[in-house]
Parts: C-alpha cells; sequence; structure tokens
C-alpha cells in the first residue's frame, strides 16, 4: 500500500509515495504527488487479523483543497503548519497552515467589515436564501469527492459520509435557506398605564460576527449546522475546523467562493486549540458557536461571561445517552437499534447511546444478541473497496480518529475490565496498523463503574439491567449530561410518560439518531445551552429589537 510521507523543500512541502509491499519485505519508491490531487492506487493489502483488504484501483483519485485559510474570499497562507493524517494507516496525508493571531485577526475584520456595511450587509433575506441554495447545489454535485475526503481524513465508512453525512448537510442548509426570507418581526399596541397613545414592533436582527468551532467527529454536518442558520440571519462568520479534520471544511469553503457569497461572509481559519482561544478571547466577535467537550464548553463559557460586550454563546457538549428497553419492546429491532445509536462512526458521537438499560426479564437474551452483533462488525479502512460497496448502516468499523483517541478508548475498556465489568465482545486492537479498536460490549455494568459515568467516545457499549420503569428513568438521569435517550416499548403511552421524564434534548421512541433539519438538537444540564435545527435553531443568532413610536 501507499504510505504518505511529507517532505520540506524550500519551504514548500511535496508528498512522495512509499510503496511498502505486504508482510515485512519493503520497496521503496518516490513518486511527486501532482498539484491539488493524490492518486491512492493501491494493492491488496494484509492487514493483521482479516486477511487481505483490496483498497483501490490505481485510477482512483481524490483532490485535496487549498491548505491555507480562507479569509475575505482570497486564500491565505500561514508561516507555520500542521500534519493531518489518515487515521487508517496512521501516514501523513498533508501539512495545513496553522492560522495564528494576525490570521484569526484579519478574518473577524473580514467578518466585521462584511457585516458592518459592505456588501454582505446589503443583501436581502431572499437572496441570503438563493445563495445558500447554491452552496447546497454545490455540495450535492461534488457529494462522492467530499465523502471521499471525509473517510480519507476522518476515518468513518465511506458509507456514512455519503449516504448521511451529506444528505443531512445538504438538507440542513436547503432547510434554512427557507428561512432567511421568512425571518419576520411583531406588531404590538402597548396598553398599560405609561404606554397609551403609542405603537411598537419587534425587529429580528442578526446578532452579528460569529466564531464558530466545530468537532472532528461530523466535520462536513457540523460545518453546515454551524453556517446555515447563521448565514439564514444574515450573520458573518469565521469558523474553525478541528485540526483532526480540516479538510473538507477547507474543501467547502472554495464551494462558498464558487456560490457567489460577497466578501467576507463566510472566512475559515483551520488550526489546533491555540487557534481555538484566539477566537474565544477576541474582543470584537459577539457571538460564539462551540460543539465539543463540556470541559472546553465550561472554559467558553468563562471566558464570554469575562467579555466586555457579554458574548452570547451556544454550546452542544458532551452526553452518556441511556437507552432503555422495556420487557415488551421488539427484542431483534431494539438490538440493532441500539447497536447502530452506539456503533455508528465508531462511537464517535456526542448522543451515542453507550448505557443500555434492558428489563432484567430479557436481559441475557439481550446480552447475547448485541455481543453477537459487535461480533459480525469488521474493522476496515473507511475507504476500501469493500467498504465503498457497502450502505450507510454496514458492519464496518473504521478506525478512531487518532492516537489520542484510540489510547483514551483502550483506556476506558482496561477500566471496564479491571472494575469487573464482563466482557463480552471485542476489547482489543482491531489491527496493529492504524487506530482501529474492535467493537466492544461490556454486561454487568454497575452504575459506580467508570464506564458508567464517564463520556467514552468510542466503539464501547454497556449493558445494565432494571427491574421498573421508575428505577430506570432514575438511574437514565443520574448524570450530569442530558443530551439524548431513548425508549423501546410497544405501549405507546408507557413510551410517552418514560420520555417525559427523562431529562434529555432528545427522546427516541423505538429509534436512535433520527435527525432531520427541522428538529432542535441541544442538550440540557451539562451537554450544553441553546439549540441547533428547527425555528429554534435561529433564536441563537438573532437579537430582539423593540421599537416604540408615540402616534400622538
Amino acid at each position: 500500500m501507499f504510505k504518505f510521507v511529507p517532505t520540506r523543500m524550500s519551504g514548500n512541502v511535496k508528498t512522495k509515495l512509499r510503496h511498502i509491499a505486504s508482510g515485512s519485505t519493503r520497496r521503496t519508491g518516490v513518486t511527486t504527488i501532482p498539484k491539488a490531487s493524490f492518486s491512492t492506487g493501491m494493492q491488496a493489502v494484509k492487514l493483521p487479523e482479516m486477511g487481505s483488504v483490496p483498497h483501490f484501483d490505481s485510477s482512483r483519485k481524490v483532490t485535496l483543497p487549498n491548505l491555507g485559510a480562507f479569509i475575505d474570499n482570497e486564500w491565505v497562507e500561514a508561516k507555520e503548519k500542521f500534519l493531518t493524517t489518515d487515521p487508517a494507516t496512521e501516514q501523513v496525508l498533508c501539512e495545513v497552515s496553522e492560522s495564528d493571531g494576525e490570521m484569526v485577526h484579519r478574518a473577524y475584520e473580514a467578518a466585521h467589515n462584511a457585516f458592518y456595511g459592505g456588501e454582505w450587509s446589503k443583501v436581502s433575506g431572499y437572496q441570503r436564501g438563493v445563495l445558500m441554495n447554491k452552496l447546497a447545489d454545490l455540495i450535492e454535485a461534488n457529494r462522492a469527492d467530499l465523502a471521499l475526503l471525509e473517510s480519507l481524513d476522518n476515518g468513518k465508512p465511506y458509507g456514512e459520509a455519503h449516504d448521511i453525512d451529506l444528505p443531512l448537510a445538504i438538507h440542513h442548509l436547503r432547510y434554512y435557506a427557507g428561512w432567511a426570507d421568512k425571518i419576520h418581526g411583531t406588531i404590538t399596541n402597548p396598553g398599560g398605564p405609561v404606554a397609551s397613545g403609542t405603537f411598537g414592533y419587534i425587529e429580528k436582527e442578526p446578532v452579528g460576527v460569529v466564531a464558530q468551532i466545530i468537532p472532528w467527529n461530523f466535520p462536513i454536518l457540523m460545518m453546515a449546522w454551524k453556517l446555515a442558520p447563521a448565514l439564514a440571519t444574515g450573520c458573518s462568520v469565521v469558523l474553525k475546523s478541528a485540526p483532526q479534520t480540516p479538510l473538507t471544511a477547507n474543501a467547502i469553503a472554495s464551494l462558498v467562493h464558487q456560490a457567489g457569497f460577497p466578501r467576507g461572509a463566510v472566512n475559515v481559519v483551520p488550526g489546533g486549540d491555540e487557534c481555538g482561544r484566539l477566537l474565544v478571547k477576541h474582543p470584537g466577535f459577539d457571538k460564539i458557536a462551540f460543539t465539543g467537550s463540556t470541559l472546553v464548553g465550561h472554559e467558553i463559557m468563562e471566558e464570554a461571561a469575562r467579555s466586555k460586550k457579554l458574548k452570547r454563546v451556544t454550546l452542544e457538549l458532551g452526553g452518556k445517552s441511556p437507552a432503555i428497553v422495556c420487557e415488551d419492546a421488539d427484542l431483534d429491532k431494539a438490538v440493532q437499534t441500539t447497536h447502530l445509536g452506539l456503533f455508528l462512526n465508531q462511537g464517535q458521537c456526542c448522543c451515542a447511546g453507550s448505557r443500555i438499560l434492558v428489563h432484567q426479564s430479557i436481559y441475557d437474551e439481550f446480552v447475547e444478541k448485541a455481543s453477537k452483533a459487535a461480533n459480525e462488525r469488521v474493522n476496515l479502512p473507511g475507504y476500501c473497496d469493500k467498504a465503498l460497496e457497502q450502505p450507510a448502516f454496514s458492519h464496518i468499523t473504521g478506525p478512531q480518529v487518532n492516537q489520542e483517541q484510540f489510547e483514551k478508548i483502550k483506556g476506558y475498556i482496561d477500566a471496564g475490565k479491571n472494575e469487573g465489568a464482563s466482557l463480552v465482545a471485542g476489547g482489543a486492537i482491531g489491527s496493529d496498523m492504524g487506530y482501529f479498536i474492535q467493537p466492544t460490549v461490556f454486561a454487568n455494568v454497575q452504575d459506580n463503574m467508570t464506564i458508567a459515568q464517564e463520556e467514552i467516545f468510542g466503539p464501547v457499549m454497556q449493558i445494565q439491567s432494571f427491574e421498573t420503569d421508575e428505577e430506570a428513568i432514575e438511574r437514565g438521569n443520574n448524570t450530569n449530561y442530558g443530551l439524548a435517550a431513548a425508549v423501546f416499548t410497544q405501549d405507546f403511552p408507557r413510551a410517552r410518560r418514560i420520555a417525559n421524564e427523562v431529562r434529555a434534548g432528545s427522546v427516541w421512541i423505538n429509534s436512535y439518531d433520527v435527525f432531520d433539519a427541522s428538529l432542535p438538537f441541544g442538550g440540557y444540564k451539562a451537554s450544553g445551552q441553546g439549540r441547533e435545527g428547527g425555528e429554534a435553531g435561529l433564536s441563537g443568532y438573532l437579537e430582539n429589537k423593540t421599537i416604540v413610536v408615540n402616534i400622538n
């Protein structure tokens, strides 16, 4: 197969392909990569514990986007660079610009000028919708290429990127494009003791210049979730992609330009933690929108509270979501649905249903079926030929996003074993190349165990038993998180009662991970502030201005 090894020559990066034969014998050759694309032609590769896996044929190519920062509709290259890797091979793909303080401020200035008096500020709601639909059309036209790039940089199976992430992202943009010219104020006739003879109206105005920080688990989808409501309301944006997965954000930035958005309306600054801190601490932004860990969410809220203008904040954070399986549930459907609710995207999902609470009368059968389903999954690179042939909901599990996440999940698996949980599936690394972890299932998990308390963000399912609905609800709520939950039963009044009593932003009945642009998503408690999606998703990007006229 090919390994990607960067070398430096006169300050520029040229990527070379080093051929590595199957087994221990290695043959080395060098090929310079054509500008803006790289060939991923691969022969059959023997991966440990998986046999020979056919990878791309020699004709397949993936186009790399511009690797700079997208500021004021221009590409800006940074002095410092960071590496992005293929998590299936652990090999470097390319170097990407590390946006520094000067670039962050330049991006802010571009967004500020666009919002305050620039061309973007004069674009009508209708025309904003037209531009957003053009962007959605361009993403759809490039759907296969973007899915392949996402799989390569993130590790997720191609089918998940192509059949789930991209259609949802496109739908989100089109949904909010429809809202762009329908954001109306209200009229009132005040009648109080000091308001007689007046006429009032309430305008809905964009909050202003917004800094948005997206995570690495769903780069394309989270970019759409952030951009769509902001652009629909007329805000201007500086968006930071995750350092683990910067490529598709830059690719979409090119499509933003191609769609015809005015200068400064959308700016994209790739970078690491320091770049994120620079955005959050910058005094000019009117709002911060962040998806990521609860720990960082706390830091952002503290920083926003200290800012002179008391920045608005929207946070979509972590979760430890329970799925309650009652004794009358369709058992096979519950097993299949909770399986997908946990193992989708290698378990790297904020609302992953990692805590499965199963009624004791069906517990043993559920554990047997759940462990069987996990053992049937296969660790493979998300972009290999076999993965390309599979639909979204397949048995393929890709690698974790990077070594840090890989080691963290291994630590949680060790904690489960050491604290007495019963390992009934997986529990080991899936390959000695890449960041693969076998889909793992623990039974006999107690509430005080580490794996039952902390967000793992990986392919590790915990199955617990309960006796009564009240017990299941109490234990399901016994967490600082409140992002999502599910209940499985054929008794709808029972399902509705449980759903009403579970403290979570989204509750799915006999289903899981059902998302739509019209449905608000967000959390209770430590799972966040505000909502993304639906009409509620607009409110975080709008201010209400009251105007009163003396008609006498």
